[in-house]
C-alpha cells in the first residue's frame, strides 16, 4: 500500500491492511470530498432499532406529565443526560395487532395480526428493509440484522419473509472488519482469542495514517482504535469463559430455564459492533432484537428468570427485580446513544444523523397486551426533549411515526401500513 503520508485526500473505502487482514476506517474530515456531492452536503441519515420481546414496565417508563417539562420517570431518570436528545411516546400501538408474543413479527412492519390468527398470516416489508431497499446500496452491507440469542428478527422482506439474524458479535465483527480469505479470517479470530488485536497487525499503517491527517481526524482515529481494542478484548473474554471447564458442585440441577448468562453484556457487544458499523459507514440500517429469554441476569438483587419476571402479575417483589433487569437493558442502549452523541463527524454529531428507535411489541408483557407500546426515539435531527402522550385507551398509530422517519431519511412515502397521517402530532 502506498505511503499514506503523501495523500492529500482519503477515499471513504480506504482500509488499513496487514498480514491478509484489513480494517475499515471511520469517517474522517479528509474523506469529505469522497462521499459528499458538495462540501456542505450533510452526512446520510441512518436508522437503528433496538427491540425487546418483553417490553418495559410501563409505570417505570412513562412520565406523569406530557410536553417538555416533565418529571423523569424511574427509567428516564436512569438515563437523564439523554433526555434532551430523545422523545418518549405513550398511547401508541399498531392498529389491528393483538397477537401477544407472536406480534414480535409486526414491530417494524405494523402489519395487523390477530390473536389466534393461525398460519394464514403474511407479513409485509419492515421499516429497516424499506430504507435499505431504497438507500442501502451506498454501503458495503445494505442492512445488518442482529440478535444475541436467536436467529429471529423483526426484519422482513417485501415478500413477508423474515431475515434471519446474525447471533455472534464476533462473526459480525469479522464480516465487517476482517478482510481476507476464510483461512485468514480464521487466523485473525485466533489472534483475538489469544488477546492480540487486529491493530497489532496493521500497526505501521495505523501510525502512518495518524501522522498524515489533521488533529481532529487524529482524535477520531484514536477513539476508533480504542473502541476496536475494547470490543476485541470483550469478545476474547467472553469466549475464554465459554471454553473454561465448569466447576463441579454438589447441588442438583435447577429447573429448566434458569441460567446465569449476562444478556445485558451480550447486548452491549452487539451494540458496540453496530456503532463501529455506523462509524465506518459499513451499513446504515441496523436492527437488534432481544428475545424474551428466561435467563437469570447476574445482577445483585435478581434471583428469577427474565421472562418470569416480565409476567409479574403485579407481584411487588417480581416488579422490583424486573426494574433492575430493565434498567440494565436501557443502560446498554444509553451507552450506545452516548457514543453516537459524543462522536463528531464533518456534519456534526453522529446522533443527529442517526434515528435510534427503542420499542417492543408488548405494552404489558404480564398480560400479553400489544397496546400502549413502549417507544423511545433518539437523534435523527428531530425536535426532542418531550413526552408525547396520546390516548392510552384509543392509541395513536405508531406507523404514523414510521412515515415521518421515512421522510426524515429522504424518502417521499406518504403512508406505511396502517398509518393515518404523514406526521406525528406535536413532533
Amino acid at each position: 500500500m502506498p505511503n499514506l503520508s503523501f495523500r492529500k485526500k482519503l477515499s471513504r473505502r480506504t482500509l488499513l491492511r496487514g498480514a491478509g487482514v484489513g480494517l475499515a476506517l471511520p469517517w474522517l474530515d479528509a474523506m469529505q470530498p469522497a462521499f459528499a456531492k458538495t462540501a456542505d452536503a450533510p452526512a446520510p441519515m441512518r436508522f437503528v432499532s433496538v427491540t425487546h420481546g418483553l417490553g418495559l414496565h410501563a409505570p417505570n417508563l412513562f412520565p406523569a406529565e406530557s410536553g417538555r417539562d416533565y418529571t423523569p420517570s424511574v427509567y428516564l431518570e436512569h438515563i437523564s443526560d439523554l433526555i434532551p436528545d430523545l422523545t418518549v411516546f405513550s398511547g401508541v400501538s399498531h392498529p389491528g395487532v393483538t397477537a401477544g408474543h407472536p406480534a414480535e413479527a409486526c414491530i417494524l412492519t405494523g402489519k395487523p395480526m390477530a390473536r389466534g390468527g393461525g398460519g394464514g398470516f403474511k407479513n409485509s416489508i419492515s421499516l429497516d428493509q424499506l430504507l435499505a431497499k431504497h438507500l442501502g446500496q451506498e454501503t458495503r452491507y445494505p442492512s445488518l440484522v442482529l440478535n444475541p440469542l436467536e436467529i429471529t428478527s423483526p426484519s422482513y422482506t417485501e415478500n413477508g419473509a423474515m431475515i434471519p439474524a446474525d447471533t455472534s458479535p464476533g462473526k459480525v465483527f469479522a464480516k465487517l472488519f476482517i478482510d481476507g480469505t476464510p483461512e485468514e479470517r480464521d487466523r485473525q479470530a485466533q489472534r483475538i482469542r489469544e488477546g492480540r488485536s487486529i491493530l497489532d497487525v496493521i500497526d505501521s499503517e495505523a501510525r502512518s495514517l495518524s501522522g498524515a491527517v489533521g488533529p481532529a481526524d487524529k482524535q477520531k482515529l484514536d477513539s476508533y482504535f480504542s473502541s476496536v481494542r475494547e470490543l476485541e478484548q470483550r469478545m476474547a473474554a467472553n469466549e475464554s469463559w465459554a471454553l473454561r471447564p465448569k466447576p463441579q458442585v454438589a447441588m442438583r440441577q435447577p429447573p429448566p430455564g434458569v441460567g446465569s448468562d449476562n444478556l445485558a453484556l451480550r447486548e452491549r457487544a452487539m451494540l458496540d459492533v453496530m456503532f463501529l458499523a455506523l462509524e465506518t459507514d459499513s451499513a446504515r440500517f441496523l436492527t437488534l432484537h432481544i428475545d424474551g429469554a428466561n435467563k437469570v441476569l447476574p445482577i445483585e438483587g435478581v434471583a428469577q428468570g427474565y421472562h418470569s419476571l416480565s409476567h409479574h402479575g403485579k407481584d411487588p417483589e417480581k416488579i422490583a427485580q424486573l426494574t433492575l433487569v430493565e434498567k440494565a437493558f436501557l443502560g446498554e442502549w444509553a451507552h450506545f446513544l452516548r457514543k453516537l452523541r459524543d462522536s463528531e463527524q464533518a456534519s456534526g454529531r453522529m446522533l443527529d444523523r442517526t434515528m435510534a428507535l427503542w420499542t417492543s411489541n408488548l405494552g404489558n408483557a404480564s398480560s400479553h397486551d400489544n397496546k400502549n407500546m413502549p417507544v423511545l426515539l433518539a437523534g435523527g435531527g428531530f425536535d426532542h426533549g418531550k413526552h408525547l402522550a396520546f390516548d392510552r385507551s384509543d392509541n395513536y398509530p405508531l406507523t404514523n411515526l414510521y412515515v415521518q422517519m421515512l421522510q426524515q431519511a429522504g424518502l417521499e412515502n406518504r403512508s406505511f401500513q396502517t398509518s393515518t397521517a404523514e406526521s406525528v402530532k406535536g413532533f
